[in-house]
Order: C-alpha cells, then structure tokens, then sequence
C-alpha cells in the first residue's frame, strides 16, 4: 500500500555534518536517506551498523541470494517500498533475479514458476512469518532441507530485522531514493 505523505517525517541530516555524525554515517554506508535518519543518535547508527555488517558478511549462513529472498520479500509484504526498491536496485543482479522473479518478489507467490524448490521453501517462510509470526513444522522442515539449521535461524533474525526496518521506513514516510522503484512497478 503506498505511503500518502510525500515528506519524511523525521528528515534526514543534510551536510555538512560534525565529526560525530559523519563518523557513524561512514559504518553505515552510502549516506541514503534512512542512514542519515539514523545518524541523528551516532550511538543508534553505530548499533546499527554493527549488526548490518554481520548479516551483510560471509559469517551469514544464508547466501546472498536467500537473504535477499527474505529481504525483498519481507519488505513487500510490509509495504516498504523504499527498502525494497533499495534492495532491488542494489543487491537483484548479485543474487540472480530475473525480471520473472523481482515482479514475483515483489506483487506474487511462492509458488509462481519462477521459482525452485529451494527458492520457494525461503519465500514460503517469509510468507508464513509475515502472517502467522510462526512457521508450521512442514515448512520448518523444508526451510531447513533448503538452508541448514543455521540457516533458519539467520532467516528468522533478517526477516524480523526487516521488519523492523520496514516499520522504520513506512513510519518515517521516507521517499524513493533516485534510480529505484516500487515493488508494484513493471
């Protein structure tokens, strides 16, 4: 469901920033909008940034492209389109999505076609989490058949971090960034 207000309600640092600010915007990354959001409690965006560098590392035990099927599907369903189109624009090519699979992530199913078994057994997850906030001991089995132990439970803590995320974002009422898209988008 799109956002009505077009302006952040909370908006976001604007250089120059003091030594402070720009030292936690320089963990997070590239100084998008939700970044400098944060960056206004150095301490929050440290936090942050620490926690990202885990899941966005070779420690995960999900790979780039499962964790981008939880990412990009969590955020759908919670109708971040910022994040998703962040996500999207960045990270669709490295994790091999199609133009099938982003439309899918974005406005389908699981079980559209584009999808294998282990595609599908991540995204059938992010599906029941979303709704139900548990996963029945069937698709438990599958996810696990299809990411390990390890990775289950890597898939639970990056799909309720997105979450948060997508609250953040969608409260926020942060716009697109440049050269990103809505989920609903051809």
């Amino acid at each position: 469901m799109p956002l009505k207000s077009k302006q952040p309600r909370i908006a976001p640092l604007e250089p120059p920033f003091d030594a402070e600010t720009a030292e936690a915007l320089d963990r997070l990354g590239p100084p998008i909008a939700l970044f400098r959001v944060w960056a206004r409690r150095p301490e929050l965006a440290r936090g942050v940034a620490d926690w990202g560098r885990y899941y966005f590392s070779r420690q995960s035990a999900l790979t780039v492209r499962q964790r981008e099927l939880v990412i990009d599907r969590t955020t759908a369903l919670c109708g971040a389109d910022y994040e998703w189109g962040l996500h999207i624009a960045t990270f669709a090519r490295k994790a091999g999505f199609d133009a099938a699979q982003v439309r899918s992530l974005g406005v389908g199913s699981p079980v559209d076609s584009c999808w294998d078994a282990g595609d599908r057994a991540v995204l059938q997850a992010v599906d029941e989490l979303h709704a139900t906030h548990d996963l029945s001991d069937g698709t438990w089995a599958a996810l696990e058949d299809a990411v390990g132990q390890d990775g289950v439970l890597d898939l639970l803590l990056v799909c309720g971090w997105y979450h948060a995320i997508s609250f953040t974002v969608r409260a926020l009422r942060l716009p697109l960034e440049p050269g990103t898209a809505r989920p609903d988008s051809p």
